[in-house]
C-alpha cells in the first residue's frame, strides 16, 4: 500500500502516513471486508477524490464531514456531495438553504460539489470509507489518524485557509489547527436534527469570502 493512488502534492506531504503499520492495517481491514463479500462505498477509485480535486497548494477552505454516504450510488469521496442524478441528501438540502438566505444564489438541482473542490474547497471526511447501508461501520479503522494529518499538514502548509466545523464531531479537530494564521468558523450541523440549533443563520459562506477577499485571494463561487 506504499504506492496509494493519490494527487502527488499530498502523496509527497502525507508520504510518511502512508509508510506506518496502522495505515497497512487499515487497508487490510478493508481489503478483507471486500474478499467477504461486502459492498463499500465510495468505489476504491473515488477513496481519494477530495485530495485528487484540490491539491494541497490550492487549498483555501476546508469543510469537514464524518463519514461517507452509505445508500448506493450516493458517495464519490467529497463530504456532503453526491454525483449528478441522485437525490439531494437532507444536509445538503439544508446546505444550499443557508447558501440561499447568506448569498442569495438559488438552490441548485445538483448535489455535486466538485465545481466548489475545484476552487480550493477541501471536501474532507474524517472517515474515507464505509459499509453499504451502515452507518460510521468504518469508525476507529484507522482512517480518523490519516484525516488528522491532512488537516495539519493543510494547517502548517498553508495560510490563511477557512476551516469550517460543523457539529460537534467537527469542533473537536479545531485543536489541529493554528488559529493565529487560519480562520475556524464552527456552528451546528446542518443535519435536519441539528440545523436549527445554529446552522442556520450562521453565514459562514458570506464570511469565507470576506476573509478571502481581506487576504487578497479569490472568493468561492457557491
Amino acid at each position: 500500500m506504499h504506492d496509494v493512488q493519490i494527487e502527488e502534492s499530498w502523496k509527497h506531504s502525507l508520504q510518511a502516513c502512508f509508510q506506518e503499520p496502522w495505515f497497512n492495517d487499515l487497508t487490510k481491514q478493508i481489503k478483507e471486508e471486500i474478499l467477504a463479500g461486502k459492498r463499500i462505498y465510495p468505489p476504491g477509485r473515488f477513496i481519494f477524490n477530495a485530495f485528487n480535486f484540490t491539491p494541497l497548494p490550492k487549498v483555501k477552505v476546508v469543510i469537514l464531514g464524518q463519514d461517507p454516504y452509505h445508500g448506493p450510488g450516493q458517495a464519490h469521496g467529497l463530504s456532503f456531495s453526491v454525483p449528478d442524478g441522485i437525490k439531494v441528501p437532507p444536509s445538503l438540502v439544508n446546505i444550499f438553504k443557508e447558501i440561499k438566505s447568506d448569498l442569495g444564489k438559488p438552490i441548485p438541482s445538483s448535489g455535486n460539489l466538485e465545481r466548489w473542490a475545484n476552487q480550493g474547497v477541501l471536501l474532507l471526511n474524517a472517515i474515507l470509507t464505509v459499509r453499504a447501508e451502515e452507518a460510521a461501520s468504518h469508525r476507529n479503522f484507522g482512517w480518523e489518524r490519516f484525516t488528522d494529518a491532512v488537516i495539519q499538514t493543510v494547517s502548517d502548509r498553508q495560510s490563511h485557509v477557512v476551516f469550517l466545523l460543523w457539529g460537534r464531531f467537527a469542533h473537536e479537530k479545531a485543536a489541529l489547527i493554528d488559529q493565529n494564521k487560519h480562520l475556524v468558523l464552527k456552528a451546528a450541523h446542518p443535519s435536519p436534527l441539528s440545523a436549527h440549533n445554529g446552522f442556520f443563520g450562521c453565514k459562514h459562506f458570506s464570511l469565507v469570502n470576506l476573509w478571502l477577499a481581506e487576504k487578497g485571494m479569490t472568493t468561492i463561487d457557491w
